[in-house]
């Protein structure tokens, strides 16, 4: 099995509020730095997204994919790598946790890359840490400055 990258941050608003950035993938280009597209291709009966196509460009790891997104009541959402041209694996996961009586959330991200390509292990570690801090902090800034 993979090994995955994870880490936590805390923003400054209800768990709610931050699921609805998470869920709004149309607008991911405007707050990732990685996500230069994003289109849903399906939904479920309420309306989330169940298949989204990105176009990445994290560095190291660049493609066009499309993911398959689980929803686990309202706070917490995981995606698994439905097809790609470069990756082998994309899974990946954010999990909300209220704090101080729901005014503010602990958001974890835990992400794991496998490419189709030989790259060296502490190569896709580094590019899983960078597409996670960099998601984390434009999630805080995007949410907090709603």
């Amino acid at each position: 099995m993979a090994e995955h990258t994870s880490s936590s941050i805390t923003i400054d608003a209800a768990p709610a509020d931050v699921m609805a950035v998470i869920a709004d993938f149309a607008r991911y280009p405007e707050w990732t730095g990685e996500v230069k597209e994003a289109e849903v291709l399906a939904t479920d009966a309420e309306g989330r997204a169940e298949k989204v196509r990105l176009l990445l460009d994290a560095g190291a790891i660049k493609d066009d994919h499309t993911l398959a997104y689980s929803w686990k009541g309202a706070d917490e959402v995981s995606w698994t790598l439905d097809k790609s041209q470069m990756l082998r694996q994309l899974d990946g996961s954010y999990r909300l946790a209220p704090l101080d009586g729901g005014k503010r959330t602990e958001v974890t991200y835990q992400l794991t890359v496998d490419v189709k390509i030989p790259m060296l292990g502490m190569i896709k570690r580094k590019a899983e840490k960078v597409i996670i801090d960099r998601a984390l902090a434009g999630l805080k800034k995007r949410v907090e400055s709603a």
